[in-house]
């Protein structure tokens, strides 16, 4: 029969893994690190996973194809809830850092940087005065777990929002990224990530962001490892 499923551009993919949340059928997973179609009969056609690749790149297309499997409507909501992650993304494997003890700084404790509060990007107030011609770090959270430079390489002297682009309900993010940009006569911006494939979904949120505001502002991205160095 003739109907709509999904196609996926595999050379857009980021392996972010958002998609396969949105899928209620469970019609796709996360293979080598890329969204893959398990069976077209899994795919109800609706396009539910369109909205939350945030590189655009699914699409549905009208093809010969087996009928909806409707025994697979909303299967994820029947399912149990599941004990372990079974996600393929590199983000989510297990990975222990061997780390050498270093001796405590003599003068004591180093000063925090944060020029501000709330810091998260869904509570931010895109007109607040921290903002103001400000150098601003949109940063992914992990990073400041990751990196030992954090506070004094990426926080000193910048007005900073935080998320995380794969756990993160990131509809609204752009508008709110928009807003900050167009509100504010932002010096620069430099963006936090880390190495893995999922968390450049940040930068492609911010180059959103400055498309609808219509600006341009210089960007620096800042890549860290998970051993925590930077790229």
């Amino acid at each position: 029969m003739k109907r709509k499923v999904i196609q996926i551009d595999h050379d857009k993919c980021i392996g972010c893994g958002l998609c396969t949340s949105a899928c209620m059928q469970g019609a796709l997973q996360l293979v080598d690190g890329k969204a893959t179609l398990v069976s077209e009969s899994y795919c109800d056609g609706l396009g539910m996973c369109l909205p939350q690749c945030p590189m655009d790149a699914i699409q549905l297309v009208e093809k010969e194809t087996e009928s909806f499997d409707t025994t697979r409507a909303n299967i994820k909501l029947k399912a149990p809830a599941e004990t372990t992650s079974a996600c393929g993304c590199p983000s989510s494997h297990t990975r222990v850092i061997e780390r050498v003890e270093e001796a405590p700084v003599a003068h004591g404790s180093q000063p925090s940087r944060l020029r501000q509060w709330p810091i998260q990007l869904h509570l931010v107030n895109p007109a607040a005065p921290y903002f103001k011609d400000a150098n601003l770090l949109l940063c992914a959270d992990c990073v400041m777990a990751a990196y030992g430079d954090f506070q004094e390489k990426l926080v000193k002297n910048r007005a900073i929002a935080i998320a995380c682009p794969k756990l993160d309900n990131t509809q609204g993010y752009v508008e709110k990224l928009a807003q900050i940009i167009s509100h504010n006569d932002l010096k620069t911006i430099v963006v936090g990530r880390m190495e893995v494939p999922c968390c450049g979904g940040i930068s492609v949120l911010l180059k959103k962001a400055l498309e609808m505001a219509g600006k341009e502002v210089p960007v620096r991205e800042v890549v860290i490892s998970v051993e925590g160095s930077v790229k």
